[in-house]
């Protein structure tokens, strides 16, 4: 199979005790678009893409066996053009900021939130360029 070369080809993973709500503060407060979501039979979220410009985030909520995949926690960066609007539509919707707005000495305007179960989205203006690609051995 050929991969999409116009695909993001890192892919964020996050598992939540409640992936409905975790998608729906997702949306609705940091502005991040739904694309797929599937439900299994009890209802539970087994998985979601969601979208961040050309960038794509998948949720799924915990099930109720132990699982590797359930690591806690997690940071992301996302970059966006005005964090100030990012920052006010955030607070408007009456997210936990846990940075404020800052001007980096690195030449970013950032700020961070946390979503209602701990993760901590920072979104900034802060673009590194790709790294050339890493070589399978």
């Amino acid at each position: 199979m050929a991969l999409n070369q116009n695909a993001p080809t890192v892919v964020p993973t996050l598992r939540y005790d409640d992936a409905s709500a975790a998608i729906r503060f997702l949306t609705d407060t940091l502005g991040l678009t739904v694309g797929e979501v599937t439900h299994g039979p009890d209802g539970q979220v087994v998985h979601a893409e969601l979208g961040w410009r050309n960038g794509t985030i998948m949720v799924s909520s915990r099930g109720k066996e132990p699982s590797p995949f359930d690591t806690g926690r997690a940071c992301l960066y996302l970059v966006v053009e005005d964090p100030d609007g990012a920052h006010d539509r955030a607070v408007r919707a009456g997210a936990e900021i846990v940075m404020p707005l800052v001007d980096q000495d690195y030449g970013s305007r950032e700020f961070a939130t946390r979503d209602p179960e701990g993760n901590v989205w920072c979104f900034g203006t802060y673009q590194p360029a790709p790294l050339a690609p890493a070589v399978p051995s």
